[in-house]
């Protein structure tokens, strides 16, 4: 990924977007017309939407969420919604702006399709972006979190390509269903599976060692902070949710000045 110009990288991750959260839609789309237009690469760091089963969502016989059908009276359907979504990307692309996209444990179906109609490349999880003289090691973040041993289990599995071909042959409806049922158990196991949602100390030092660098980014853990540790340093970036009564997200900034945390709290609908 070559950055352009002079502006800042920017980091973004698990924003989960999805028709039923119109107001952090909105958030997204401001800032890919706002802050976004003036950097010089834009980086997605997985979970960009709530779930993705299939660049086959970019048909127009996308079936509606059935989620969405019950917070809405109008719901958009998933296609139409993933069309918008692409071609707002596709927009910021078109103005210079390179975009890298990372697969997130919500999203890894993302595929050439959906990149293309974005505008956007896929990255590898990790990988090393040297910009301003230095590296950043960047991942999503959720296979770092080797304590949850049943969630190892199932990515392996889910993430192999075996696996990835076999869902994809299963009818869209069929695959949208299996994702609301793993979307309502994680929610229902949510407050369970919080004390293993933390990444692991010793699978970060191994990721920094193994690739010789010593600051990581990355999202998954929706507990957004800067960690030191020695020479070591972790930025986890925050979760997107801004359709609730204190919305919460933003991005991290990489410019002359180093990296700094942006919130975007204050641009959400209603606290303008």
């Amino acid at each position: 990924m070559t950055p352009r110009g002079d502006g800042p990288a920017l980091f973004i991750s698990d924003l989960h977007l999805s028709p039923a959260l119109p107001r952090t839609v909105q958030v997204f789309e401001d800032f890919l017309r706002g802050p976004a237009r003036e950097a010089s690469v834009l980086f997605i760091l997985g979970d960009l939407f709530e779930y993705w089963i299939g660049d086959d969502m970019l048909d127009v016989a996308t079936p509606t969420d059935t989620r969405t059908e019950a917070a809405t009276s109008s719901p958009e359907p998933l296609g139409a919604f993933a069309r918008r979504m692409t071609a707002a990307m596709a927009e910021l692309s078109a103005n210079g702006v390179p975009i890298a996209v990372m697969r997130g444990n919500r999203d890894f179906l993302l595929g050439e399709r959906f990149a293309r109609a974005a505008g956007a490349i896929l990255l590898d999880d990790p990988c090393v972006f040297s910009f301003l003289g230095q590296a950043l090691v960047l991942s999503h973040g959720d296979q770092l979190c080797t304590d949850d041993v049943g969630y190892q289990r199932f990515r392996r599995v889910a993430h192999s390509p075996l696996g990835k071909a076999l869902f994809l042959t299963l009818p869209l409806r069929l695959r949208m269903a299996i994702a609301n049922r793993i979307r309502r158990r994680s929610a229902a196991k949510g407050a369970h599976r919080m004390a293993y949602a933390d990444a692991n100390p010793q699978a970060i030092a191994a990721l920094l060692d193994a690739a010789g660098e010593r600051t990581l980014v990355h999202g998954h853990t929706h507990r957004p902070a800067r960690h030191a540790d020695g020479r070591r340093v972790r930025w986890v970036l925050p979760d997107w949710e801004f359709d609730v009564a204190t919305p919460r997200g933003g991005y991290l900034q990489w410019d002359s000045h180093g990296l700094r945390a942006i919130d975007l709290a204050g641009s959400a609908p209603g606290n303008r």
